[in-house]
């Protein structure tokens, strides 16, 4: 048997086409080994931690003297048939509003708040009711921006209505509240920034930045009243005493 060995040429072919594939094959293996560090460090970083805050309530108050009455007053009359009730009622409302006039209030401070006309039920020995009559009312809003003034108006108003006249109440306030509101805002804040100063101190912490503000409803606790006087005198006597206005704010503060 013969043995044909390999010429020379054929042999340094295959060593070329070995040597390309090794670095094809070595090539290939590089950026798979590269990229390994990559993704070790991707899973060894941790997320950043969100930083600790503080909720707090801030209550602010401010109070100032009035400059506005507000008196509720009226007119109520009782006749036997419905025309004659609304009649009387009439005669004494025009009474009323031409006194107010005469005193200076503006007609844009005279409001009708509400006008009525409804039976008068009488019951009998044997439990039955009858109406007997009608009873015919209407009652105003008058503000009075001369506070001082106030006690006088009152006096005139029951004097021009006679046993018709109502004097329901009257209510102090402030034509502009605006400044009031402003004051009692920021001491609400100022009250809200100081509890938040304590909570990161008692915590070990330092006060950050403001992360969010809101503001609820302004109140307004129940106003200087006197409801339902009797005003026999020409000038009724009435203590105005102070307004007051209420703010609430909520605030939360990162902790550093």
């Amino acid at each position: 048997m013969t043995i044909r060995r390999p010429s020379a040429a054929r042999t340094a072919r295959l060593l070329a086409a070995t040597a390309v594939l090794g670095g094809l094959l070595v090539g290939t293996a590089g950026p798979a080994l590269a990229a390994t560090p990559e993704r070790s460090a991707l899973r060894a970083t941790t997320p950043a931690q969100t930083p600790a805050t503080v909720s707090v309530t801030g209550n602010g108050r401010a109070a100032a003297a009035p400059d506005l009455a507000i008196l509720s007053v009226g007119v109520e009359a009782t006749r036997k048939t419905a025309k004659e009730a609304m009649a009387a009622q009439s005669k004494a409302s025009e009474a009323l509003l031409d006194v107010l006039r005469r005193q200076g209030i503006d007609e844009r401070d005279i409001r009708t708040d509400s006008l009525s006309l409804a039976p008068v039920y009488t019951q009998n020995t044997e439990g039955e009711s009858k109406v007997t009559g009608y009873q015919a009312g209407q009652t105003f809003s008058v503000k009075v921006r001369g506070i001082d003034r106030t006690g006088h108006v009152v006096g005139v108003v029951n004097d021009a209505t006679g046993e018709e006249g109502r004097i329901n109440g009257v209510v102090f306030d402030v034509a502009d509240p605006t400044s009031l509101r402003v004051k009692a805002r920021e001491a609400a804040y100022r009250d809200a920034h100081d509890k938040a100063e304590q909570h990161a101190r008692l915590s070990g912490h330092r006060l950050g930045r403001l992360v969010s503000l809101s503001e609820g409803e302004s109140v307004r606790p129940s106003p200087g009243a006197a409801p339902g006087m009797s005003a026999d005198e020409p000038s009724v006597p009435l203590a105005p005493g102070e307004i007051e206005e209420q703010i609430t704010v909520s605030a939360v503060f990162e902790l550093i």
